[in-house]
């Protein structure tokens, strides 16, 4: 039988399997051999083999590294219990501990959680969510969203209609994705660090009152017909990797107020540390009605979100004539899943706020000569996030076999090369992350 390597497995691959956002004869995926740690040995169909340093986090999942053992043993613990049994009629440990964990975690009073199966999934719950408390308070009429140019919040079909119109997926499923009401995006901000170590976010004050008069003015006009505002707090990911002015959250925050809106947060690229607070919402002192986590939550082991909601919300949901949130999953909260959550939100919490402040500081020295490259439009950083921007489309297969090259693993899109590494990462594993897109986007760009 072949062993899964190589030319063998890319040629049966090919034309068989749909991968992300690509053709089936579209570039030829990269084979794995192993992945350990902050390492993946990979082989290309030409026969040529590399071992590179996952500056990606198997798209931001994998934050403690592969095959870690405390989250192995989490595992191997609780499929000698059981891997799985229905949430229908029946509960168990590691489910109720992960909601205990979540709640006492989470931004704000949050008092319940929904375990869901991915991130997209998530999103479509607290949209429904957002709909039966509406409904369930006398103003059923309110079936439209509120959100942002620039946002991505998921490729099912609730998740797609609060997705960016122009850049997101709206055109390719016409009559089908609901209509939605959209702001501007909000203006980019910088966070800098003063002299005295203090943060000091930098941003546009023109633009930011532009911005909050338009969206001010967006709710008056449509209020009756809103029930939700959602939103992607501070850092807007796969729309573009876009950093903005935590104040415009705390304006969502006080016109979903104004108006009788909930707040719905989606945290599932930002949750758990990434942009330098526990969650993002926090730079702006925010708290959510609802709130979607998914990603990190289970360190890239296994497929698993969660929608946590207020108390008030609960309590809408129980009192009306439903009772229930509407959904209810095959897989909702498998154990092995939340048993592999449990044990990496304790790695989180022991090690977030040291590792994401060191890969912060070493990825804004390491990207900075990337500024000087002619074709580069801006370099910026969050937290473990650094995103090299350029003024064209990035060259996929170029740039990613450039840094394959120099040992790091990248998955470009659109006009940027960028990273989210796992926390795990040493200081020299950052600088070889940050010199192998600067040297990727050089060699091909450059």
């Amino acid at each position: 039988m072949p062993d899964g390597s190589g030319s063998t497995l890319t040629s049966r691959d090919r034309g068989l399997v749909w991968h992300p956002y690509a053709p089936l004869d579209g570039p030829e995926p990269y084979a794995v051999r192993s992945a350990s740690g902050v390492t993946l040995e990979l082989s290309a169909s030409d026969g040529e083999q590399f071992t590179a340093t996952d500056a990606m986090a198997s798209w931001w999942c994998a934050i403690h590294g592969y095959r870690h053992p405390e989250l192995d043993a989490a595992a191997h613990a609780q499929i000698d219990r059981f891997s799985h049994v229905m949430f229908g009629g029946l509960t168990h440990e590691p489910a109720v501990a992960l909601a205990e964990r979540l709640t006492a975690i989470a931004p704000g009073p949050m008092a319940h959680v929904f375990f869901a199966d991915s991130g997209s999934v998530s999103v479509e719950v607290a949209l429904k969510l957002a709909l039966q408390f509406q409904a369930a308070v006398g103003r059923p009429e309110r079936q439209r969203f509120l959100t942002v140019r620039g946002g991505y919040h998921g490729d099912t079909f609730a998740a797609m209609s609060v997705c960016d119109p122009v850049d997101g997926m709206h055109s390719a499923f016409p009559g089908v994705l609901a209509r939605q009401v959209f702001a501007p995006r909000p203006p980019a901000a910088r966070l800098r660090m003063t002299e005295t170590g203090e943060e000091h976010w930098e941003s546009d004050d023109l633009a930011f009152s532009a911005w909050t008069t338009e969206v001010e003015a967006l709710a008056d006009r449509h209020h009756d017909e809103l029930a939700a505002v959602v939103v992607e707090p501070v850092l807007q990911g796969a729309g573009g990797m876009h950093v903005y002015d935590p104040r415009c959250l705390r304006v969502l925050r006080e016109v979903a107020d104004d108006h009788g809106l909930l707040l719905v947060v989606d945290e599932i690229a930002t949750g758990f540390g990434r942009t330098g607070r526990l969650f993002a919402s926090e730079w702006a002192d925010v708290a959510p009605d609802i709130m979607c986590v998914g990603k990190a939550l289970t360190g890239g082991y296994l497929t698993l979100a969660a929608v946590l909601a207020t108390a008030r919300v609960g309590d809408a949901i129980t009192s009306s004539s439903y009772r229930a949130l509407l959904h209810g999953p095959t897989f909702m909260a498998n154990p092995l899943a939340c048993a592999v959550a449990n044990a990496s939100l304790e790695l989180v919490e022991a090690g977030w706020k040291d590792e994401v402040p060191r890969i912060a500081r070493l990825l804004d020295e390491h990207l900075a000569p990337a500024r000087s490259l002619s074709q580069v439009r801006d370099v910026r950083t969050l937290g473990a996030v650094g995103v090299v921007q350029l003024a064209g489309p990035v060259d996929v297969p170029r740039v990613t076999r450039a840094a394959l090259r120099r040992g790091v693993w990248v998955r470009p899109f659109r006009d940027l090369v960028y990273t989210m590494p796992p926390y795990v990462c040493t200081d020299d594993d950052v600088h070889r992350i940050a010199a192998g897109i600067v040297g990727a986007v050089e060699e091909v760009h450059g």
